[in-house]
C-alpha cells in the first residue's frame, strides 16, 4: 500500500491515489473493529483480569484499556515514520549533492536508539538484578557508579575534540557497546543466573565499560551531525527518545506476561529467557549501528556534502570519514594560503561558551529539573493507587511516548528564541510542587497527566536547544558545540539523578516523624 502510494504520488493520477487513499481508511477502520471485538474471545474473563489486573472498572473495559494503550504506540511510530516519508520526499526533490536524505535520517534514528540502548536495557531488567543482589541496592548503586564515569569520559573527549579521529571514536565506542552486552550474557551464563558478591563486582565492571563506550560516543555523535542539517540531530534525539520506549514498552509486556504465573516476574525461567533474548537483541543491535555508520551513513551523498563543507571550513575530524567515502582532504581544502589560514580560525571554547551560556543554562535546567523526578520520584514516591505495581510502569512508559513525541513536534522559528528557552526551562520547575501535591493528594490520572507532561516539554526543549545550537558557525566550532553540550547535557542528567535522592531522603524524614508521631501517641493514651 505504502510502495503503491509513492509510485502514484509521483507518477499517477489524482483518481488513482483518491481509490488508494479511501482504501487506506476502509482497511484501518475495518481491521481496528476487528481487533477490539475479537480480542476478548478464547479467553476466560478470569484470566484476563489477573493478566491485566492494573485496569479498574468491568473486566472487559480492563482489556479495553490495554489495547487502547497499544493502540497508542503504534501511532506514536506511525507519526514517526510519517517523518522519514516527508524526509524522504524532501531529498527526491533536493538537489543532486542533497540525495540520501531520508536513508542518512533513518541511519541516524537506529544510531540513537543504539546510542543509549545498552543503558536503557541494564534499567529495565532492575526486576531481575533486585532478585539476585537483595542486599546490594542495585537500581540505586549502578547509576552512582555509571554517572561519574560517562561525566568523566566526555568531559576528557570534549576537551581534545579538534584532534580527535571522530569515525575511529564512534565505532570504537558501539564495539565497546557490543562487547559489555555480550559480557553481561556470558556472565549470567557463567554463573548459572546466580547472585553474590562477586557477580555484583563484575557487574559494576561492565557497567563502567558502558559509562565509557557512551561517553565516547555521545560526543562523537553530537559533534558529528552538528555538522549537517537539523532534521538529521532532531531524528538523532527522537531515536534517542525511543530507545527509552522500546526498554520501557518491553518491561510493560513482560509484566503482564509473566506477573502471575506460578513463579512470578522475577525468578521465572520464562522471565529468565525475555532477558537472555532482549539482550541478544541488544547485543547484535549494537553490530548493525556499526555496519550502519561505517559503510552506509559515510558514502551517502548528503553526508558526503556536509563533511566536505566543514572540511573546507578547516574541520579535521571528519578527514578519515571523508576517506571512506573515497574523497581527499586535499580535493576540498583551499590552496590559498592567505584564504586557508582565514578559514582554520575558529572561536576558542571559552568564546563559544560565552556566546551559549543561555543556551547551556537551559539544556542543564531541563535535564536537572527531569532527572531529579524521572524516573526515581515516579517509581518509588507515588504512593499506593488502583493500578497497583503497575502505576510506575505505566508512568514511566507515558514518560517516555510523550518524550518522543515531543522530539518530533516540528521546530518553529519564531520559537527559536534563546531567553524563551531559558523562561521556558525555569518554569518547568514549577512541576515540583505540583508532583508532590500530587503524589500525597491526588489521583492518578493527574499524575499520568504531569508525567506527559514533564516527557512533552523534556523532548521538545531538547530539539530547540540542539536546533539553535549550531546556527551561525564554522564546521570546526559547530564540532566543539556539538562535544560541549553533550557534556552540559550529562551534567544536568548527573546532578538530577543526584537530587533524586532528596526525595527518598524527604520521604524517609516524613515517615520517621510519622513513626515518632504515632509513638508519642501511645505514650500519652497509656498515661
Amino acid at each position: 500500500m505504502r510502495l503503491s502510494m509513492f509510485i502514484h504520488s509521483q507518477y499517477g493520477r489524482q483518481g488513482c491515489m483518491i481509490f488508494l487513499t479511501s482504501s487506506l481508511g476502509l482497511s484501518n477502520g475495518y481491521l481496528s473493529l476487528c481487533v477490539f471485538t475479537m480480542e476478548p474471545q478464547g479467553y476466560k474473563m478470569s484470566f484476563l483480569c489477573s493478566s491485566f489486573s492494573p485496569f479498574t472498572g468491568s473486566r472487559a473495559k480492563r482489556v479495553g484499556n490495554l489495547f487502547t494503550l497499544f493502540l497508542l504506540i503504534g501511532v506514536t511510530l506511525a507519526i514517526a515514520l510519517n517523518w522519514m516519508w516527508l524526509i524522504g520526499m524532501a531529498g527526491i526533490m533536493a538537489k543532486p549533492e542533497a540525495k540520501g536524505r531520508m536513508m542518512a535520517s533513518i541511519i541516524c534514528w537506529f544510531l540513537g536508539i543504539g546510542c543509549l540502548l545498552a543503558w536503557n536495557s541494564m534499567l529495565t531488567i532492575q526486576d531481575y538484578y533486585q532478585y539476585l543482589f537483595p542486599n546490594y541496592h542495585s537500581a540505586r548503586v549502578l547509576p552512582i557508579v555509571y554517572f561519574p564515569v560517562v561525566l568523566t569520559t566526555t568531559a576528557t573527549l570534549a576537551y581534545y575534540e579538534a584532534t580527535l579521529n571522530t569515525r575511529k571514536r564512534i565505532i570504537s565506542g558501539f564495539l565497546l557497546l557490543f562487547m559489555s552486552n555480550a559480557a553481561i550474557i556470558i556472565l549470567d551464563l557463567a554463573t548459572s543466573g546466580g547472585g553474590g558478591l562477586v557477580r555484583f563486582i563484575a557487574l559494576c565492571l561492565i557497567v563502567v565499560i558502558v559509562a565509557i563506550a557512551e561517553g565516547t560516543l555521545e560526543g562523537g555523535l553530537f559533534g558529528d551531525l552538528s555538522f549537517m542539517c537539523p532534521e538529521f540531530m532532531q531524528t538523532f534525539l527522537s531515536g534517542m527518545a525511543a530507545s527509552g520506549l522500546l526498554t520501557s514498552s518491553l518491561r510493560l509486556i513482560t509484566k503482564a506476561a509473566f506477573e502471575n504465573t506460578k513463579s512470578g516476574l522475577r525468578n521465572g525461567a520464562s522471565k529468565w529467557h525475555v532477558i537472555m533474548v532482549f539482550l541478544s537483541i541488544a547485543t547484535s543491535f549494537m553490530l548493525l549501528c556499526v555496519f550502519l555508520y561505517a559503510f552506509v551513513f559515510a558514502k551517502l551523498p548528503i553526508v558526503k556534502y556536509y563533511r566536505s563543507k566543514a572540511a573546507s571550513e578547516g574541520s579535521k575530524t571528519v578527514a578519515a570519514d571523508l576517506a571512506a567515502a573515497g574523497m581527499e582532504m586535499q580535493q576540498i581544502g583551499i590552496t590559498d594560503e592567505e584564504g586557508g589560514h582565514k578559514q582554520l580560525e575558529r572561536l576558542s571554547t571559552k568564546q563559544l561558551l560565552a556566546q551559549n551560556i543561555d543556551l547551556t543554562v537551559a539544556v542543564i535546567l531541563t535535564y536537572v529539573l527531569t532527572l531529579s523526578i524521572f524516573p526515581g520520584f515516579i517509581s518509588e514516591d507515588t504512593g499506593k493507587h488502583s493500578l497497583g505495581s503497575w502505576y510506575a510502569v505505566v508512568l514511566i512508559t507515558v514518560f517516555n511516548l510523550l518524550d518522543l513525541i515531543g522530539r518530533y513536534i516540528p521546530v518553529s522559528e519564531t520559537i527559536l528564541s534563546r531567553k524563551g528557552l531559558v523562561v521556558a526551562a525555569m518554569c518547568r520547575y514549577l512541576l515540583i510542587p505540583c508532583f508532590y501535591f500530587t503524589a500525597r493528594y491526588g489521583s492518578q490520572g493527574w499524575m499520568i497527566f504531569l508525567t506527559g507532561f514533564l516527557g512533552l516539554s523534556n523532548g521538545y526543549l531538547t530539539v530547540c536547544v540542539f536546533a539553535v545550537l549550531p546556527q551561525g558557525y564554522k564546521g570546526p566550532e559547530k564540532n566543539a558545540l556539538g562535544n560541549l553540550f553533550a557534556l552540559f547535557l550529562l551534567i544536568g542528567v548527573t546532578l538530577g539523578a543526584t537530587l533524586d535522592w532528596m526525595w527518598l531522603i524527604a520521604q524517609m524524614h516524613e515517615e520517621k516523624n510519622e513513626r515518632i508521631g504515632s509513638d508519642a501517641q501511645r505514650c500519652i493514651g497509656g498515661l
